[in-house]
């Protein structure tokens, strides 16, 4: 069974509620207001008649707030300020929550071993029994050596470095190619990183 949340209610600059739902008694009653709606109800009418509903691929225009209706809306100070009900309930509970955002797999020690294994499963005989599926998966696990695991680890401490010291993707897998003997980025990586430019 599927529980539906109704988001919380926002507020307007004066501070009082905004409900954005319809209130009883109207013909769409406990269905959502809509983006619209929402904005024309802050006083939006004029500005958002003529925009479209969201950027191609949700790429807004850096420093934009009125580029489109959902961003529009996103910048209301309620909108960006909104607690999350799992930070919420933690917090009662005296936990902190920490959303940490989705790290690319050379930072994953881990997942360049699970590719490894992945890899070596699919060289071994195809098969259809369960029992030699698991087999199969067990001795692939088996098949990731030692000193590679070693090197996924450099190769991880070598990223790490280099966005530590603020380099972007792009320079960073530059960084770990170049450096690749290396653990830490030398001294010099400033001005070879500048050299390559």
């Amino acid at each position: 069974m599927v529980k539906k949340v109704q988001m919380a209610a926002g507020t307007f600059a004066d501070g009082s509620p905004h409900l954005f739902y319809f209130p009883d008694g109207h013909k769409f009653a406990g269905l959502f207001k809509g983006m619209n709606v929402i904005l024309e109800e802050r006083g939006f009418r004029d500005q958002t008649r003529d925009l479209k509903w969201e950027c191609p691929g949700f790429r807004c225009p850096p420093g934009r707030t009125d580029c489109c209706v959902r961003r529009t809306l996103y910048s209301q100070p309620d909108f960006q300020g909104v607690t999350f009900l799992l930070e919420e309930h933690c917090g009662k509970c005296g936990f902190d929550v920490l959303f940490l955002p989705k790290f690319h797999p050379e930072l994953n020690f881990v997942e360049q071993c699970r590719g490894r294994a992945k890899w070596s499963y699919c060289q071994l005989p195809a098969s259809s029994g369960e029992e030699d599926l698991e087999m199969n998966a067990l001795k692939s696990l088996d098949l990731v050596p030692l000193p590679l695991m070693r090197r996924f680890s450099n190769r991880l401490l070598r990223f790490m470095d280099a966005y530590r010291k603020g380099l972007n993707g792009e320079q960073a897998a530059w960084a770990g190619k170049k450096y690749h003997s290396h653990r830490l980025l030398p001294p010099s990586w400033r001005k070879d990183l500048e050299a390559k430019l």
